[in-house]
């Protein structure tokens, strides 16, 4: 379901829309969504072993 708020989100849709199309939402259902996008998109750097 994050998937789909973030989508209609990135297309234009507003909060109140969503909500009103997805009746088992809430308000902070949309903030936890771009809360978890926020912290997916951070830049991080991952060092990652070398092969033998």
């Amino acid at each position: 379901m994050v998937s789909v708020v973030l989508d209609d989100l990135a297309a234009g849709e507003s909060p109140e829309r969503i909500l009103a199309g997805y009746p088992t939402l809430k308000q902070e259902d949309i903030e936890a969504a771009l809360r978890y996008a926020s912290e997916m998109a951070r830049e991080r750097i991952v060092v990652l072993p070398e092969a033998p």
